[in-house]
């Protein structure tokens, strides 16, 4: 007979649908009114980026993971994002994940709690983005402490952010897109900053906001509206997120297996998951779980290939 998982998570959270209206405001002209739209679209997923369900974590993961696909096609690599899942959950552990992968460990350093605490960012940043540990990078890392610190509009701080990142550190545009994420969190009170800007900015709305003195405003319309839009897309990945995990946690109780508590609670959490040994189980007992998985349509293999496989919600 078939055994309950002992330990599942909750139910995943519901929040009111992304307005309508919102979206319809993705193109406007004027920055008032771009700031208005940011604003109104940050405010309908702010209760889902302070919410502490487990499931937050695999929103960001996979928030990141199409952040830094775009980030490194942008940098002229042809990685999409299955490969640069391969490459983080195929390597072992130490093992370099490439070019590719260096960015989306800065981007997944991006979700976590402890990227929140500002004391290391100029180590910590040097080596996530692979600049030289200058003044230049430290009068970044001051100024972001200023305007995480500071008042006033929190897409106007992350704006203000990104262009000065681009003048003091003009070769690492993704930097400056992670420095733009973390003040907004920072000035919006989320427990932990959420990867937006990058998959919605343009490699354009970049040179613009890298023009030391410029009084115009190309810069912060762009920014403002790339929020808008990467609001409205993490709002749906949520809804899509919950309604998947809804049907993991329905097949919960149909599972037997050892690990099988175990892997459900990672399933919630992480963006994917290889099918090997765990605590108490060989990789055969895992591989039957994901297949029993699959079939009751509460997970998906996300490689399409006969082998080395990885599965998630």
């Amino acid at each position: 007979m078939a055994s309950c998982a002992r330990l599942n998570p909750d139910i995943p959270p519901t929040f009111p649908p992304f307005p309508g209206w919102v979206r319809q405001g993705v193109t406007s002209e004027r920055v008032d009114d771009a700031l208005f739209s940011a604003g109104a679209a940050l405010a309908a997923i702010h209760p889902i980026a302070r919410s502490e369900h487990p499931l937050g974590s695999l929103w960001r993961h996979r928030l990141s993971l199409s952040n830094a696909a775009i980030l490194v096609r942008q940098g002229g690599r042809t990685e999409d994002e299955a490969a640069l899942r391969d490459a983080w959950y195929l390597r072992r552990d130490g093992d370099d994940p490439g070019p590719g992968g260096r960015i989306l460990k800065a981007w997944r350093h991006l979700g976590e709690r402890s990227a929140m605490v500002s004391k290391d960012w100029t180590l910590q940043l040097s080596a996530l983005f692979e600049v030289h540990f200058s003044d230049a990078l430290e009068d970044v890392v001051a100024q972001a402490d200023k305007l995480m610190a500071g008042q006033g509009n929190a897409v106007a701080a992350a704006a203000e952010i990104a262009a000065a990142s681009l003048r003091f550190v003009p070769q690492s545009e993704p930097l400056a897109l992670w420095l733009a994420d973390m003040v907004l969190a920072q000035r919006l009170k989320w427990p932990i900053a959420v990867p937006l800007i990058a998959g919605q900015i343009r490699r354009g709305d970049l040179r613009a906001a890298s023009k030391a003195g410029t009084t115009d405003d190309v810069w912060p319309r762009a920014c403002a509206l790339a929020y808008a839009r990467a609001a409205a897309s993490a709002a749906d990945l949520y809804v899509d997120l919950a309604r998947r995990a809804e049907r993991l946690l329905a097949a919960a109780p149909k599972l037997r297996g050892k690990d099988a508590d175990t892997m459900v609670a990672i399933l919630m959490m992480e963006d994917a998951q290889p099918a090997g040994a765990g605590k108490t189980a060989s990789d055969r007992s895992m591989r039957r779980l994901f297949e029993r998985l699959v079939a009751l349509g509460a997970v998906r293999e996300l490689t399409g290939r006969p082998t080395f496989r990885l599965y998630g919600l």
